[in-house]
């Protein structure tokens, strides 16, 4: 970029810039505007959501490679047959949440209890689970760890094909259970998906957060927007660079500057801002801010390849998207799932002749890294991504395992029912070389790029567990770079739950939570939930009378209210503080004011003659 280009300074500031409105950017961009006295400006390089096929579902293979995508590729890899992997981006108004398959898995449990268990504070399962909670509007049954009336719509399949119903069938014959609901209590077993599908349209972050937030006067939003750059005065951010219509333009923040660009994106600024590996910056005359060798590292993603088999030619039901979904284990004495299968009952990216049925066999816990660097300074050049897929021997062999696993499948009385021949990898396949050469030459990303501005305290760590970047103030990413380990399954969903819990940590707002030392099949409870329960029953100390009827009903609403105290002394407070009666709690802490009437009545309480009892 010429440094002869005109610098327009916008005299505006803001209280926090998001850079992308993706996933992340759009969740940050309503949560924070709910306080009307912060102001935010969303800084897209995209355009508007208003392409038609961006909201038909039926359409979503079109959004490839079209203006809506930035269409980046990997380097040659060299695990690969030396091929450059094909690597999907949103680039629009909802980011990837407008151009992915719109596939919601939340993960397995144990993914986020690794998190914490490498040091990140707060980012527990049971952490996460109130905010995965509050995400979504999920049609289905109800259960202790699904939600309603949230601002993501998330539907079950209304049908599904014989194959597909054929496919869980099979894996109940080879010992795997049923489960309707990979995001309830279990993620093991075979079922369906379920997608973010709202009365037939797709329900990216930009409809579900950030539409319904745009008419506040409190949110800016650019579309057609590259950010080039973090300003720095020292070592705390202060505003950003950006090209806007060919010109180099500059706009301040007061609080923060928050990257929620993906996994690709992120990593791209940091080192063009000079936060990054300090040899890298200085090979190419970017100067310094702040040595943090892990940005762009730690790369990780889920690599996937097709197994295609022919259907009898009396069988012409098929589908047109993917419907089943298998989480397993390819060797009987891992903790939890290593492999997901997708079944699609019909060719998916139809590499064969003839109709049948796909089954997608993805490495969920790849051990491999790969990372992201600069090709140059110029901001408008994409960066070099190396994803050094099946650079670690095991994700070679849990590849094979998990076809001589779809094999199986195939093989099972339900399936074979349907199935003519393997068309691929077929016969020519047979031992772990042959199927090996297979994955080399055919396996794709799954586009779930993550992990390469990692969480963490450790060296390559690029922020910490409240998401500030290393060696630098007033900066944070909020997106699936930071994630320490990728997640056992699809990663959008758990992208936007990052984005729901970070904008709580950048509001400073105390989290939600469930029960402290809640098994994992305990119902969770977070404070919304207290505040709604024990205004009801308050209320019930008031409306109920001097029956028999009424006094059971103020024991028991004063159970609860016991419970509460508890709970909160057990939650909130240090053992060196610990209140001795409810009214401490009241003023021990704001956010827990509702327990105000609570106090009363557990200090006075009506007699059966209307005199206060203590």
């Amino acid at each position: 970029m010429s440094k002869n280009r005109w610098v327009r300074k916008e005299t505006n500031m803001y209280d926090h810039i998001i850079v992308g409105a993706g996933s992340a950017g759009c969740v940050l961009a309503n949560r924070l505007t709910e306080d009307p006295e912060t102001s935010v400006l969303v800084l897209e390089a995209g355009g508007n959501d208003d392409l038609p096929a961006i909201h038909d579902p039926a359409a979503t293979t079109t959004l490839r490679q079209s203006a809506v995508d930035w269409a980046y590729s990997t380097e040659e890899e060299p695990h690969l047959n030396t091929r450059k992997i094909s690597v999907p981006r949103g680039k629009v108004l909802g980011g990837s949440s407008s151009i992915n398959f719109m596939v919601y898995v939340r993960g397995n449990r144990a993914d986020y209890d690794q998190w914490q268990a490498l040091g990140n504070q707060g980012w527990s399962y049971a952490d996460v689970l109130p905010y995965f909670k509050k995400i979504e509007n999920y049609e289905g049954r109800a259960s202790d760890y699904r939600s309603r009336g949230g601002p993501l719509t998330v539907t079950d399949l209304p049908s599904i094909d014989p194959l597909t119903e054929a496919f869980i069938e099979a894996g109940e014959e080879l010992g795997w259970p049923r489960n309707d609901d990979p995001n309830g209590a279990s993620q093991e077993g075979f079922g369906t998906f379920q997608l973010t599908i709202g009365q037939g349209k797709r329900q990216s972050t930009a409809v579900g957060y950030l539409h319904p937030a745009q008419s506040r006067p409190n949110l800016t939003v650019w579309t057609q927007t590259l950010t080039t750059r973090v300003l720095f005065e020292g070592t705390r951010a202060v505003g950003v660079a950006y090209l806007k219509d060919g010109i180099e333009q500059q706009v301040r923040v007061k609080k923060e500057v928050i990257l929620s660009g993906g996994a690709i994106n992120s990593p791209q600024l940091l080192l063009l801002s000079g936060v990054g590996p300090a040899d890298q910056l200085q090979a190419l005359a970017i100067p310094l801010v702040a040595d943090v060798p892990g940005v762009g590292h730690h790369l990780q993603d889920h690599l996937g390849i097709e197994m295609y088999f022919k259907t009898k030619p009396s069988f012409t039901q098929f589908g047109t998207i993917s419907e089943g979904v298998a989480f397993v284990k390819t060797q009987p004495d891992l903790a939890e799932p290593d492999i997901e299968l997708m079944l699609s009952p019909f060719f998916l990216f139809p590499v064969a002749p003839g109709n049948g049925y796909s089954v997608t066999i993805v490495l969920v816990t790849p051990q491999s890294q790969g990372h992201v660097t600069l090709r140059s300074t110029d901001p408008t050049k994409p960066p070099a991504i190396y994803a050094n897929y099946l650079a670690h021997e095991t994700d070679q062999q849990k590849l094979i395992n998990g076809i001589k696993l779809a094999r199986r499948l195939s093989q099972t009385t339900s399936l074979a029912h349907f199935t003519d021949v393997e068309a691929l990898p077929g016969s020519q396949a047979q031992s772990d070389r042959e199927i090996l050469e297979y994955v080399r030459e055919n396996a794709r990303s799954i586009d779930h790029f993550t992990g390469s501005c990692k969480m963490g305290h450790d060296d390559l760590a690029v922020v910490d567990d409240q998401l500030r970047v290393h060696g630098v103030e007033g900066l944070r990413v909020v997106d699936a770079s930071i994630m320490p380990t990728t997640v056992r399954g699809n990663t959008n969903a758990p992208t936007i739950m990052i984005a729901e819990k970070g904008a709580d940590l950048i509001a400073n707002k105390p989290f939600l939570n469930t029960l402290a030392g809640a098994e994992p099949d305990d119902k969770p409870l977070n404070i919304t939930c207290l505040t709604l329960r024990y205004k009801v029953i308050v209320g019930s100390f008031t409306s109920v009378g001097t029956t028999s009827g009424g006094k059971m009903m103020q024991a028991f609403s004063l159970v609860w209210l016991c419970k509460a105290f508890l709970f909160v002394k057990r939650r909130f407070f240090p053992p060196s503080e610990q209140p001795t009666c409810a009214k401490d709690v009241v003023t021990w802490r704001d956010p827990l004011r509702f327990t105000h009437t609570a106090v009363n009545m557990l200090h006075c309480w009506p007699a059966a003659d209307g005199s206060e009892q203590r």
